[in-house]
């Protein structure tokens, strides 16, 4: 089991997001609409895991044809892990990229709103950025091996912001 190390905001995940998302555009041309960097490493003065989260969002009519694509390109689906609009892919190999977990979203999903809306209240909120990287480290200490208690911990910040966005937070 992997150790859950959150360390401070660091300016080259953002051209460790660029090398990512240069591949994904010229791999899948003419099939997204975005591709957007989203979690803890898209907001500068964020505490974060080292790994990059990236949604690529489409048109639904379009997956199976991303998929494909994204297959030879070494990504694997996985399915939706539980969370509707919001498929995920894996890989093994790609030592010459940063760490990071791909999605593929439908453009009218709840959860690519979620995942914008934070990314986007946290960079423009220090109070909560501070707050949510507070949390982010105590459960990192307290649970360095129990990614789902760390997760859990985490949630009531989560749903908070949520909240202050307007988005529904029983899901």
């Amino acid at each position: 089991m992997r150790n859950i190390v959150v360390v401070p905001y660091d300016i080259s995940w953002i051209d460790g997001f660029e090398q990512i998302k240069n591949e994904l555009e010229y791999a899948l041309s003419g099939l997204f609409l975005a591709i957007e960097h989203i979690g803890s490493t898209s907001v500068p003065g964020l505490y974060a895991k080292p790994i990059i989260d990236i949604d690529i969002v489409v048109e639904k009519t379009v997956f199976a044809k991303v998929k494909e694509r994204l297959d030879k390109l070494g990504y694997s689906h996985v399915g939706d892990l539980g969370i509707e609009g919001r498929e995920a892919f894996k890989y093994e190999g790609k030592h010459h990229l940063m760490e990071h977990h791909l999605y593929v979203c439908d453009k009218d999903a709840d959860e690519l709103k979620r995942h914008i809306a934070l990314r986007d209240f946290l960079r423009t909120n220090k109070e909560y950025r501070d707050k949510y990287s507070a949390i982010k480290i105590e459960m990192a200490q307290k649970y360095p091996n129990d990614i789902d208690n760390y997760l859990d911990g985490k949630q009531p910040v989560i749903l908070e912001i949520y909240e202050k966005c307007g988005l529904d937070t029983t899901y």
